[in-house]
């Protein structure tokens, strides 16, 4: 049983999903991992990870539009901006999605399915460089 760790970096440029499976997987190779389990942690309070389609952009578009209807900014309750008028919202958003991922390694893979990819979502309007924790146990 072997225990595998790194730390991606995923720079975004604002808002928006940004897809990193195949980081994941170049690591995966890299290290000869088989069969398990790989776990991805985001460090930030303001992003979230997602598993979603990865094929027709449209998707993305639609998740990304879905997210601004349902937590906009500038609404007059919020307290919170101290950074901006995404402050706010980025954490509640943030809180709607999830900070971490587990997804089954067979065969050498990732078992993602046909149309499924990972991503950071992004939820702040200036650029930013997120930390994502990157496990993998290999048995």
């Amino acid at each position: 049983m072997n225990w595998y760790k790194d730390t991606l970096t995923i720079r975004t440029h604002g808002k928006g999903l940004y897809p990193f499976t195949p980081l994941v997987t170049e690591r995966l190779r890299r290290w000869g991992a088989r069969e398990g389990l790989c776990c991805l942690y985001v460090q930030h309070t303001s992003a979230s990870l997602v598993i979603s389609e990865n094929y027709d952009p449209t998707a993305k578009m639609d998740l990304e539009t879905f997210m601004e209807r349902l937590v906009p900014e500038n609404q007059t309750w919020f307290r919170h901006t101290l950074e901006g008028a995404d402050d706010s919202p980025s954490h509640i958003r943030a809180m709607l999605t999830q900070p971490s991922l587990t997804i089954p390694i067979d065969d050498g893979a990732l078992s993602l399915g046909t149309w499924q990819g990972i991503y950071l979502f992004e939820h702040r309007n200036h650029p930013q460089a997120r930390s994502v924790l990157l496990r993998v146990l290999d048995v």
